[in-house]
Order: structure tokens, then sequence, then C-alpha cells
């Protein structure tokens, strides 16, 4: 299954040109509010170099990246969580996503409307954080009620509910999201079927103007950005700066043509290469490679994640009937020229069910159902 983000934002701060240059999509974009009302879904390959190389030895039939969806969700208002704007609405679409990426616009334009009529990122990330605080609240006061009423009859379960409720509703109030409220992973797996917005991970987007798209990615440079940044790492998120119009061009043109384009702009990689890395590292995931003869694949797991886990990515009875995995380093796999080498030079390993994957295995998996 497909990491999933979606992304918020006021209207008119760049969510859906920045979603159709990231997925091509076609997401529908004016300069009116809630232009997007039905979530547009696209989904995006993941760019991996390593793919090339391992590709280039093993000479499969196919080459199959690892991909991830950003849904574009309608503007957010103030007022949202009350059903301004059709907030309601727009609010459930995000609370089965992965990670939340949150647009805001830190560029001046008078040809583009701002819904309060003033440029400030990190007035506009509070607007949408206090709107789903607000809506997580209703979430859980809603559950609230019910449980205490369980507890009263002894339910263990329910007595732990009732104490884990109570903090995170203290937190909200007190304007701190579930995100910062220090919980530990039991709580969070008790408020798991809540799916609650403000528990998720947040990955801030600036979008910039063109002529500010170099000097916004150097802390220091651009004031609206460090704004942006300052307030993330307070709170342990990540924030990516991108230019929706370029970004636009770029998923326009071919390889050689979008390398010149970036050269010119003094821009190593472009956008999507930067959110897709952010997005990994806010959500601690990694990369392991298959490779034979019909294919090469790259598979999306949790850094951490065992051999086991790493099989059940491929398929649930791989995980279940797991024996041992034959691992080869990316690093070894391509100095010895592919899996023959490897094993002749001894780099090919057999691990078992307590083996933790590094970023870049590349892994064979030996099963029995």
């Amino acid at each position: 299954m497909a990491l999933q983000c979606g992304i918020v934002g006021l209207p008119n701060v760049g969510k859906s040109t920045i979603f159709n240059a990231l997925t091509a999509a076609g997401a529908q974009m004016a300069n009116y509010p809630f232009c997007t009302i039905e979530p547009n879904v696209g989904v995006v390959t993941v760019a991996d170099d390593r793919l090339g190389q391992l590709s280039a030895i093993a000479k499969p039939q196919k080459v199959l990246p690892t991909v991830m969806e950003f849904v574009d969700i309608a503007g957010l208002v103030s007022g949202a969580s009350k059903g301004e704007g059709l907030g309601n609405q727009f609010l459930g679409h995000i609370r089965q996503v992965d990670a939340v990426t949150h647009v805001v616009r830190c560029f001046e334009d008078d040809d583009i409307t701002h819904v309060e009529d003033r440029v400030d990122p990190v007035a506009d990330i509070l607007i949408i954080e206090t709107e789903l605080m607000l809506a997580d609240l209703a979430s859980v006061q809603k559950r609230y009620d019910g449980v205490i009423k369980k507890a009263r009859t002894g339910d263990k379960e329910a007595k732990v509910l009732v104490e884990i409720y109570s903090r995170v509703v203290d937190g909200l109030n007190d304007g701190i999201p579930i995100r910062q409220q220090g919980l530990s992973p039991e709580d969070l797996e008790g408020l798991r079927d809540l799916f609650l917005i403000t528990a998720k991970p947040v990955l801030y987007i600036c979008n910039v103007s063109e002529a500010d798209v170099s000097i916004a990615q150097k802390p220091g440079e651009h004031p609206m950005c460090d704004a942006v940044r300052e307030l993330a790492a307070k709170e342990g998120s990540e924030v990516v700066v991108i230019c929706g119009a370029i970004e636009s061009e770029i998923s326009e043109l071919e390889a050689e043509e979008k390398a010149m384009f970036l050269d010119d702009l003094n821009l190593e990689e472009a956008g999507l290469d930067r959110l897709v890395n952010q997005a990994y590292r806010l959500l601690g995931l990694m990369t392991y490679f298959t490779v034979g003869p019909k294919e090469v694949r790259a598979w999306t797991v949790a850094v951490g994640a065992t051999a086991p886990e790493a099989a059940g990515v491929i398929h649930t009875d791989f995980q279940k009937g797991f024996i041992r995995a034959e691992v080869i380093s990316f690093a070894d796999f391509i100095a010895c020229n592919g899996e023959q080498g490897a094993k002749e030079k001894g780099k090919m390993r057999l691990e078992g069910k307590t083996y933790k994957l590094n970023d870049g295995d590349v892994m064979h998996f030996l099963f029995n159902v």
C-alpha cells in the first residue's frame, strides 16, 4: 500500500498548483476559494538512482519504483471545524492519510487573492492548526462520555482510555497538537481508531516565487521561510521549499531539459525529489530492493523493520512462512557486479527473523506456507 500524504492549506496558497506539478494529475486550479471540493489523488513514483544501477547489472524485463500518493484537499478556512466553507467535509478527507503536507504561501503577489488579506505564513499555519485541533477535540469528546460509562463498570481497557483521553483533551484545550503532547506509543495506539489529524506528522511546504527559489533554500536568506523553519524546529516537523510555478514547468520537460533547467536556477534537484526525501525522513522510512531477470523493484519499509516484516510488504504469506533471507548490501551488489559475484566473494549473508534491514539491502526471501 502506498504512503499517502494529504495536502492542506488555506485557499489560494498554491496547493493545487504544486499537486499538479508533482503528480501531473490535472487538478482544477483557479483564483477563488474552494476550487477543489472533492479530493484529487495523484500517484508519484519515487525517484531513486539506485534502481538504474541495479537494472544496468540485472537487465530485467521491467523496473518498478516505489510510489507515494498525494491527496489534494480543498482549502480550509477559519471556522472549518464548525463547518465553515464545507469544512467538516474537507476535514474528513485527511483522517486516513499517513502524513500531512501543509502548503503555506511565502510570496507576495497582488494578483493572487489571500483569504486573510495579508501574507503571513506562520499566521496561516496557526489558522489551519487551530481548526485541526478543534476537529480532533470534537472527535475525542464525542467518544469520551461512552468510555467514562464503561470505566465505571470496572472495564480495565476503558479506564486506560479515560486517562489517555483526559490528557489529550487537556492538551488540545491548551492549544497543543497531539503530536506534540509527548504521548507514548501505547497512548497513540489507544487513539488509533479515532484517526486524529494532529497526531499525524507534518511536513511544511513553503511555496515561494520563482525569483526567490534559489535563496529561499538557504536558512537566513528568506524571512518568510525562516519563520516557518523556526516554527517547524520547535515542533519537530520538516520543511521543504518549492516554487509551484517552476515545478509546473519542470513537470513538462524531458530528463535532459529538466537537468539543464535546474542547473540554470542553481538547484540540485526538483521540488518533488526534496519533498519525497523529507517525507521519508519524517515518517522514518527506507527502501530495500528485490532483483531478478523479470523485475528490479523498490519496496518501502519502516526504519528498524525486521526481515519477516519486510517480506510481509511483498505478501503476507511471505511473512507468515518466513524461513530466512538472503541479503546483499547495495554497495556490495554493485561492487561485485550482481548476485553471483557477491556469492563468490562471500558478500551474500543468510539472515533470520531478528535481522533488521539496512537502507538499500538487496533481499531474497525463503519461505514455506
